[in-house]
Parts: C-alpha cells; sequence; structure tokens
C-alpha cells in the first residue's frame, strides 16, 4: 500500500506502507470484537450436584438386608390386600353384570389374560410399595435395596416351589386339586404362563428398584436442607 505527499520543491514523494502491518491490525481488531463477544454470552449454571456425604456416613452404604427384609414382609402383605381386593371387587362385578363361570368358559382365552394382567399390575404396586419402604428404611443406595426385596421374594419363592414339589411327590397333592376345565390346548397354556412368569418376574424387578430409588429421595431432600 502506497501514499503520495508533497515534497521539496514541488516534488511528490511515495511512502509504502507494509501490507503485513495491515493484516496484523485486522487480526487483532477481529480478535478483539471476538473477544467483547464471547464475554456477553451468559454461560448456563453446572447442574446441581449430589449432596456431599460425611465420611463417617459411608459405612451406612451398600445393601442391607434389614432394611431389604423389612420391605419384602410388606411387599407380601400389599400383594395379599391388593389381591384379596381385586378378588372381591371381581366377585361384585360378576354378580352385577351375571358375569357366570359358563361365560368365562366360553371365552377362557380373555378371561385368562385378564386375570394375568391384573395380578401383575397388583403385584407391580405391592412391590414398589415394598422397594420403597426398604429405600427410606436405608437411607442409601436405594436401587440395591429395592434389588434386596426382589430378591428375597424370589428365593423365597424358589423355596417354597421346591418344597411343594417334595410334598407333592410324597402325597400326590396336586392330583387332589379341582383344576378348572379350561379349552385350551396344553402347550398354549404352557407358553402362556411361560410369557406370564417372565413378565411377572421383570416387572416386578424395575418396579421394586424404581420404589427403592424414590424412598432414598426422601434423604436426599432433607440432606440438601440441612446442606
Amino acid at each position: 500500500m502506497s501514499q503520495q505527499y508533497p515534497g521539496d520543491a514541488g516534488s511528490t514523494a511515495t511512502m509504502t506502507t507494509p501490507v503485513g502491518d495491515e493484516t496484523t491490525q485486522r487480526y487483532e481488531e477481529a480478535r478483539a470484537a471476538a473477544s467483547r463477544a464471547m464475554s456477553k454470552i451468559a454461560i448456563p449454571d453446572q447442574p446441581p450436584a449430589e449432596p456431599e456425604v460425611a465420611p463417617e456416613l459411608l459405612s451406612y452404604r451398600g445393601f442391607k438386608f434389614g432394611a431389604a427384609f423389612f420391605g419384602w414382609l410388606i411387599a407380601i402383605s400389599m400383594s395379599v390386600l391388593l389381591l384379596a381386593a381385586v378378588s372381591a371387587a371381581s366377585l361384585g362385578t360378576a354378580e352385577v353384570l351375571d358375569y357366570t363361570t359358563s361365560d368365562a368358559k366360553a371365552q377362557p382365552g380373555a378371561a385368562l389374560i385378564t386375570a394375568a394382567a391384573v395380578s401383575t399390575f397388583m403385584l407391580m404396586i405391592a412391590f414398589y410399595t415394598g422397594g420403597y419402604v426398604a429405600g427410606r428404611l436405608a437411607r442409601f443406595d436405594g436401587g440395591r435395596q429395592g434389588f434386596g426385596v426382589w430378591m428375597i421374594a424370589l428365593v423365597v419363592g424358589v423355596i417354597a416351589g421346591g418344597g411343594g414339589w417334595v410334598l407333592d411327590n410324597q402325597y400326590d397333592l396336586v392330583s387332589r386339586i379341582n383344576w378348572p376345565d379350561v379349552a385350551l390346548a396344553d402347550n398354549t397354556l404352557l407358553l402362556g404362563g411361560i410369557v406370564a412368569a417372565a413378565a411377572l418376574l421383570v416387572l416386578t424387578l424395575l418396579m421394586a428398584i424404581l420404589g427403592g430409588k424414590n424412598g432414598r429421595r426422601y434423604h436426599d431432600r432433607i440432606d440438601e436442607l440441612l446442606s
């Protein structure tokens, strides 16, 4: 870049400005403008961190059998109460609607699916309640307490099933039960039973863990207020 200016005795002189200096000046101006723009951008606040736990309380973390055991007792009690309430409501509804056993035998698939769905839903509520109680009792690691509730129920169920199998081999108890005559093939009943059992295990496990985590949140809110 060159500029002319009048010199001595009417002569004209030429001054050349280095191109590199002009480029550097523009670069500095652009960097200053970018810096001013960045300073005006509001940086969002960081998400709140979990409340800190005192070191002396760390020993109380982990799975607590006592909390899971009492949560299991609550889950079993809720299961009995809810299923009894649903059974009573079903009998009352059947009386009002004049729904007889012959009607159920006419549509065995719908009757069995409805009974399995309602029973699974009631057990989900029961295990959520048991997990919640276990999470509240243990304070920490609510998910583990809910899993413990489900595991205790599974172990007790396996032991009860094994004991029933032994007794049936000795006294043939199953043959004495007056099973309802369902107009469905054995393969259909077996497949439906496997699907229902798998759904029951998975759904009750998820609800127990969710209940345990929600039970722990009660203590987390208190810790936030005290911190």
